[in-house]
């Protein structure tokens, strides 16, 4: 199991900001409720490192 291994689960994605100054990222699939709160510095982080994963993947699929 991994990053490469394919599943068939339907799940919902939520982000947003909190009234406590977080950046939550929120998963809902099936019976399972993931929150994960971020403060806003580790927010920019993760969105670099998706920008990047974006970036290879569309090199990848060309």
């Amino acid at each position: 199991m991994g990053i490469n291994t394919e599943r068939d689960i339907e799940a919902n994605l939520q982000i947003g900001p909190t009234d406590q100054g977080f950046v939550r990222i929120f998963i809902e699939a099936g019976d399972f409720e993931i929150p994960m709160d971020f403060s806003p510095e580790e927010a920019e982080e993760i969105a670099e490192e998706i920008r990047a994963a974006a970036a290879t993947a569309s090199k990848i699929s060309e």
